[in-house]
C-alpha cells in the first residue's frame, strides 16, 4: 500500500467533480441506481477516485438489488478502514479508502454467503480500470 495522502479541502474540490467532492470528501451519498457502477458488469479494478488506491476487484462485485455497487470484501485487507458511523440516527459502520480517507460508502452484514458481507459504496467514490 502507498502511503498516507494529505491535502486541503481546496486541493480536493479543485481535483473532484461537485459530486465526487461531495460524496468522497463530504460524506454524502448518491441516490440510488443513479451512479455509473451500480449495473456494472465489466471485469476490472475499482480504484479510489481521491488517489487512485485499489479497493476492490470487479470478481467480488454483486448485484445486492439496492442500486448501488456493492462487494463481499476489499481487493486488500489493507485497502479499506471501517469507522463507526452514527448520523441520521443510525448506527452503521462506514468504509474509507485508507490511502486518503475518502469515504467510499457502509458496510452491512447481509452479503453473500461467502463472507457475509456488503459492502455498499457509491459510484461517485470511484474509478473503474478494466486494463
Amino acid at each position: 500500500m502507498s502511503d498516507k495522502i494529505g491535502k486541503t479541502e481546496e486541493e480536493w474540490a479543485q481535483m473532484l467533480t461537485p459530486e465526487q467532492f461531495r460524496v468522497a470528501r463530504k460524506h454524502g451519498t448518491e441516490r440510488a441506481f443513479s451512479g455509473a457502477y451500480w449495473d456494472e458488469h465489466g471485469t476490472g479494478t475499482y480504484r479510489c477516485i481521491c488517489c487512485d488506491e485499489p479497493l476492490f476487484e470487479s470478481g467480488a462485485k454483486f448485484d445486492s438489488g439496492t442500486g448501488w455497487p456493492s462487494f463481499d470484501r476489499p481487493a486488500s485487507a489493507e485497502a479499506v478502514e471501517e469507522s463507526a458511523d452514527t448520523s441520521h440516527g443510525m448506527r452503521r459502520v462506514e468504509v474509507h479508502c485508507r490511502r486518503c480517507g475518502a469515504h467510499l460508502g457502509h458496510l452491512f452484514p447481509d452479503g453473500p454467503p461467502s463472507t457475509g458481507n456488503r459492502y455498499c459504496i457509491n459510484s461517485a467514490s470511484l474509478s473503474l480500470d478494466q486494463g
